[in-house]
């Protein structure tokens, strides 16, 4: 856009606030996040995160959809706990069947697999779940800032 980042900040703001959206504001310098209402928010609810940077012919505006910070970090922590649980039982379970031991660290690792694939599925249906709300979050910001944008 050829407009200031506070200036496009501005008008998204008061175009979505004046609209009445279905959606929450939460707005800084240089950046927007444009949230599912409270009421209506589950744990695959999305949101999308603005960001506004200044350019030599205007502002750049980038924009990322992506789950509740939360339910973001309760995947990270989940997937580098199953990862690490995966890693060493994996490596204990080879050292122990190459010693001729019983290699039940072989088993440690086969749960973590079966785990982890689980928490991606989890994750993939939430994203399914949510595509509804990341639609109506693309059509306000779309409405408000005046662009004809693709979803991909």
């Amino acid at each position: 856009m050829e407009q200031d980042p506070e200036e496009v900040r501005r008008r998204i703001v008061g175009k979505v606030e004046a609209d009445g959206a279905r959606c929450e504001v939460k707005s800084f310098p240089g950046f927007i996040c444009l949230r599912v209402p409270e009421e209506e928010r589950r744990f695959w609810s999305p949101r999308l995160n603005i960001s506004l940077e200044r350019e030599a012919d205007g502002t750049r505006i980038q924009g990322t959809y992506g789950p509740n910070a939360n339910m973001w970090s309760s995947l990270l922590y989940g997937y580098l706990l199953i990862g690490s649980i995966g890693l060493f039982s994996g490596i204990f379970g080879f050292c122990q069947h190459s010693l001729g031991m019983r290699p039940w660290g072989l088993w440690i690792f086969g749960a973590s697999v079966a785990i982890g694939a689980g928490m991606s599925a989890l994750a993939w249906i939430g994203r399914g779940l949510g595509e509804r709300q990341t639609r109506e979050l693309h059509r306000i910001y779309q409405t408000a800032a005046g662009l004809e944008l693709d979803l991909c």
